[in-house]
């Protein structure tokens, strides 16, 4: 259900993350990108990281997803910037995705540590990727932007305080990792509210298209607990953002 869920309320987004297009840009320059880098990007969603780095800095890489409505509008978007003879993708479950050790430049999953059980276990799994000292680990997490009430740990984190730590304990969570943080882009305010605000008008209209589907009252129900969310815990107490590493 989640999953289909995603899929309708994001199907109008090109970036499935707080992230706008300018910080999307930003960091492929920030992580010096060139035409003989590899990249693996775990849960990729529509590509559009990949293919927007492939067409701006002439890179190869692979993005695996689970959605085929993900992947198909990935490669699609691909076509359309000309880059899929560079960029691939891959319809597999990126939890138990094989990566070849010391393969990629550039490693990366954006929003998606549930893949490994949190930050840790995504972190361990990403890092047998990397070619070399140089290259880059780039993970997509939340943070706690400040101490969240006990209902606000109850309505994003589902009880759990540890799921997500502050800034600084992001920070320390990476080094325990043997992992080096060397940039990160940070999502804002309105980036949040350019992601999720439109997820609403997508649903609603959704519905209103829909409304013997079977699945409609569940999708309604997560619709209005999230929106609800949003406006109560998380626009106020989490933060996202994308943090590069490379190995310590």
């Amino acid at each position: 259900m989640s999953l289909r869920f995603h899929e309708i309320a994001e199907q109008h987004h090109r970036i499935l993350n707080p992230f706008t297009e300018e910080q999307l840009l930003l960091l492929g320059e920030l992580c010096r990108v060139r035409p003989e880098h590899r990249q693996l990007d775990l849960c990729c969603g529509k590509g559009e990281m990949l293919c927007r780095w492939a067409a701006r800095h002439g890179h190869h890489g692979t993005g695996v997803d689970i959605s085929k409505v993900f992947l198909a509008a990935a490669r699609e978007r691909a076509a359309e910037l000309g880059v899929a003879e560079r960029i691939h993708f891959v319809e597999a479950d990126a939890r138990s995705y094989p990566i070849e050790p010391g393969t990629y430049d550039i490693v990366s999953c954006i929003g998606a540590t549930w893949i490994g059980g949190g930050l840790a276990g995504t972190l361990a799994m990403l890092r047998g990727g990397l070619r070399n000292r140089e290259s880059l680990l780039l993970v997509g997490e939340p943070y706690w932007v400040d101490s969240p009430p006990p209902e606000a740990y109850s309505a994003i984190a589902g009880g759990d305080r540890e799921l997500f730590s502050s800034l600084a304990g992001t920070h320390e969570r990476i080094e325990g990792a043997g992992l080096e943080l060397v940039e990160l882009v940070l999502a804002d305010q309105h980036g949040w509210d350019r992601y999720v605000a439109p997820q609403w008008l997508a649903v609603s209209e959704w519905l209103r298209a829909h409304p013997e589907d079977p699945d409609a009252g569940a999708i309604r129900a997560l619709h209005e607990r999230s929106r609800r969310e949003y406006l109560a815990y998380t626009r106020r107490y989490l933060g996202w953002g994308v943090f590069v590493c490379r190995l310590a």
